[in-house]
């Protein structure tokens, strides 16, 4: 799927790589760079800049700081995650202490969502009338 996006956070979304947050840094070099499928870190999609992002997957990861828990941007952050996913992507959030305390289940977590979601991706469910026969290519 190709998502559309805005030019102009190209420059922010490459300093954002440039300067990972400690949390980002930690589950990028530790797990999300030699993920099987390919993710991509400060990843444009349409206005917003995702932590990370599965296009195969159709997965964005963000990982908040205190600053997420504060009301307005608590609200634009749904706002956000309400618009991506209309989009038909799946946006998991996870807090800087998480990826501190427990990377290990973040992993998990992280690798049990992105493998879901490509056998879902890969082998949609059947609609009404059609056999596996017919999306397969066979003759009933």
């Amino acid at each position: 799927m190709s998502l559309e996006y805005n030019q102009k956070l190209i420059p922010r979304a490459q300093e954002l790589r440039r300067n990972m947050t400690p949390q980002e840094k930690r589950l990028w070099y530790g797990f999300l760079q030699r993920y099987p499928v390919r993710f991509q870190r400060q990843k444009t999609i349409n206005q917003y800049i995702a932590d990370f992002y599965c296009a195969k997957a159709g997965l964005v990861i963000e990982i908040d700081g205190a600053q997420h828990f504060e009301k307005p941007v608590a609200e634009y952050d749904q706002i956000r995650t309400n618009t991506l996913e209309s989009m038909g992507l799946t946006v998991i959030r996870f807090t800087n202490q998480e990826v501190d305390v427990a990377l290990a289940a973040v992993c998990e977590k992280i690798d049990e969502v992105a493998q879901k979601n490509l056998d879902f991706r890969q082998n949609p469910p059947q609609t009404r009338g059609e056999s596996t026969r017919q999306r397969a290519g066979g003759r009933e």
